[in-house]
């Protein structure tokens, strides 16, 4: 076997990317939530992404909080809770595995092949995450609000790799190439390949800094297994 490990992204990998006009609708229905006008909401909320993404802070209902006290505004319990219950919602929703990503997680597992994750994200993904088929499938997350680390740090590849028993070096890292991800596995010692399946280019995909990859791209789970093999 090439690969001792497939380590994956999330959001755009496992998981379809998010849709910038669903992003901007939460902020909106989280704003009219709380009563604080959807721009300053935003604003106050995209401020405090890096935070939330190292786990600086520890709860989602802590996030609220905190841009709350930032613009100067009191909501009541009932409030947070509503606007709480709409981000959450939204994790839930999509966290649907994409077509053929479960399958693909248990042929890896059967081939005698480690599957790891690593996403940035904030604390709110735990719960979907936990309701998920994908957590029976990979045992061993790295989530970057529980390491205090984020892509492309090539530590938090490190973690994933130290999570499964092996070297970078026998590691595949499979991701859409957000946020100089790819670069980052690179420069951890692993391999790296793009993944965008045919329907993305027909999105609005909500992608933070967008890398400029030069490397292998692929458009389906099934070449993973041929480049496993």
């Amino acid at each position: 076997m090439k690969y001792e490990a497939v380590i994956f992204d999330l959001f755009g990998t496992l998981v379809d990317i998010f849709s910038r006009a669903e992003y901007n609708r939460v902020l909106m229905e989280m704003a009219a939530a709380l009563s604080i006008p959807a721009d300053d909401f935003s604003r106050a909320w995209i401020a405090g992404g890096e935070a939330r993404t190292l786990g600086k802070v520890a709860s989602p209902m802590g996030s609220l909080v905190d841009v709350c006290r930032h613009l100067g505004v009191a909501p009541t319990q009932v409030q947070l809770e509503k606007a709480s219950e709409a981000r959450l919602d939204y994790y839930s929703r999509n966290m649907r595995p994409r077509p053929q990503a479960v399958a693909l997680l248990k042929q890896l597992t059967e081939r005698g092949c480690s599957i790891g994750l690593i996403s940035n994200c904030a604390s709110e993904v735990f719960a979907s995450w936990e309701k998920s088929p994908f957590s029976d499938l990979i045992k061993k997350p790295v989530f970057s609000c529980s390491v205090g680390l984020k892509k492309p740090d090539p530590r938090i590849y490190e973690a994933a790799a130290v999570n499964l028993g092996v070297e970078t070096s026998a590691c595949l890292y499979v991701a859409d190439g957000d946020s100089g991800e790819l670069r980052g596995a690179l420069d951890s010692g692993m391999d790296a390949v793009r993944i965008r399946v045919p329907y993305d280019a027909g999105t609005d995909a909500l992608r933070v800094n967008e890398e400029d990859w030069h490397g292998l791209t692929i458009t389906s789970f099934k070449q993973v297994l041929d480049l496993v093999r």
